[in-house]
């Protein structure tokens, strides 16, 4: 599998975050803006939670509420995290296991950029999938 690292993934990237008093309505416009699905909320320079497409479909919509709700009401809070320096392989992998599409990178208690399965577009993918189906190969062996 590529050994390709988060922080090659993230040099170019724009660090998009927002503070838990944010309304919806400003945070979706503000991932529109940078075309991300996903913001990562800061306090104090410091992660604390992340706001995606879906809490926005399913925390928002959903339930009802309005563009008024701030993050604080329907972020994630303290999500996974991963280090810049660890493999985008080793994303995936807990992208997948944790069944969730944003993984914010963070340094030295810093979030610093953001990846996603939408970065897989590339090498990974195939070697993930490999490896998906080779594993499902060695359990059928073994069962």
């Amino acid at each position: 599998m590529s050994q390709r690292t988060i922080r090659m993934i993230i040099d170019q990237q724009d660090l998009v975050t927002a503070s838990a008093k944010t309304t919806i309505s400003d945070a979706a416009r503000l991932m529109k803006q940078h075309h991300v699905g996903a913001i990562m909320v800061v306090a104090d320079g410091n992660l604390v939670g992340i706001f995606t497409e879906r809490d926005g479909l399913f925390r928002v919509l959903a339930e009802g509420r309005d563009g008024q709700t701030t993050l604080d009401d329907v972020m994630t809070r303290n999500p996974v995290t991963i280090h810049p320096d660890r493999s985008f392989a080793e994303a995936l992998h807990m992208m997948y296991g944790g069944s969730f599409r944003h993984v914010p990178v963070v340094e030295d208690g810093r979030p610093i950029g953001m990846v996603s399965a939408r970065d897989a577009l590339g090498p990974e993918l195939e070697a993930f999938v490999y490896e998906l189906l080779r594993q499902g190969q060695i359990e059928d062996i073994l069962a």
